[in-house]
């Protein structure tokens, strides 16, 4: 299962108009708005990122909406991957345990400061 968020700008004049169609919608789910803005909050969900795509180009496609994107996004299969990926890893580094290694001799790669 997906759910993502998706911000939806148009004109301060159409919000009304659109909010009538997806408060109703069975693609979408409606959360908030800022009619001065003219930004709408909504959320999708799918089985799979294809099926998400057809709803956000749904959304896209109403009239009068300037823009349609997904903000946030929630995949159950990729959290479930990178769940599996951590089980799967020896808790500690093989060299963090070998004592013929001197600790002078392990080069840290986690600093970005030095890299960017």
């Amino acid at each position: 299962m997906n759910i993502s968020s998706i911000v939806v700008q148009a004109k301060p004049e159409h919000i009304d108009g659109i909010l009538e169609i997806v408060q109703n919608a069975t693609f979408c789910d409606y959360h908030f708005h800022d009619k001065d803005k003219g930004k709408i909050i909504l959320t999708i969900e799918g089985e799979n990122v294809d099926e998400e795509i057809k709803k956000l180009k749904i959304i896209q496609s109403l009239e009068n909406v300037i823009s349609a994107e997904m903000m946030m996004s929630y995949s159950e299969e990729e959290l479930d991957r990178e769940i599996k990926k951590l089980q799967d890893q020896e808790p500690v580094p093989a060299m963090l345990n070998d004592d013929t290694i001197d600790a002078k001799d392990i080069v840290y790669h986690g600093d970005l400061k030095k890299k960017i």
